[in-house]
């Protein structure tokens, strides 16, 4: 389980991926049994967006999975991701396991080590808890909303462009 920002944002670049067999919007790390939309947006439950994803251990490792994780978030922004601010929408990798945690916190270590960010790595990793499914309305947002998305990711892309950019340039100005 992943979060990321708005999951209408993170469920696309899993499920169009062959070899992830579903990725569904949901809600995870809270208090409340079976939250809404509304209580989530709210911060009333605890919880945040997150989707949860069913893979084909053949094709894919759970390393690849959190690799491509990295590359839809922002790492450093504990307050959200991008325009979705608040709790609801920190990252946080939700690990099912031991060995899920250690290869988390390893990704995380090189990415923090390999200077791709001048602030601190903040994404949490956190124990599993139950998964919610989003209600239908939020489930495969992307196709059922196509030029909403679009915008909004075309947005998102900019943002971690520009973040991507900033990276070259420091690395330019090091070594110069």
């Amino acid at each position: 389980m992943f979060a990321g920002g708005c999951f209408w944002c993170m469920v696309e670049p899993f499920e169009t991926k062959e070899g992830i067999i579903s990725a569904l919007s949901g809600y995870t790390g809270g208090h409340v049994d079976n939250p809404t939309y509304e209580q989530v947006l709210g911060g009333y439950t605890g919880h945040v967006e997150a989707v949860e994803i069913i893979f084909d251990t053949r094709i894919w490792s759970y390393k690849a999975l959190v690799e491509l994780y990295w590359q839809l978030t922002d790492p450093t922004d504990s307050g959200g991701q991008m325009a979705d601010r608040g709790s609801n929408y920190r990252p946080v990798i939700f690990v099912m396991d031991e060995v899920q945690r250690e290869i988390a916190e390893r990704e995380k270590q090189e990415l923090a080590e390999s200077g791709k960010y001048r602030r601190p790595i903040v994404t949490a990793i956190e124990p599993a808890t139950t998964f919610w499914p989003a209600e239908n309305f939020h489930q495969q947002f992307y196709r059922k909303n196509p030029k909403r998305y679009k915008k909004i990711q075309r947005t998102r892309q900019q943002f971690l462009a520009f973040q991507r950019l900033q990276t070259r340039i420091r690395g330019w100005k090091k070594r110069s």
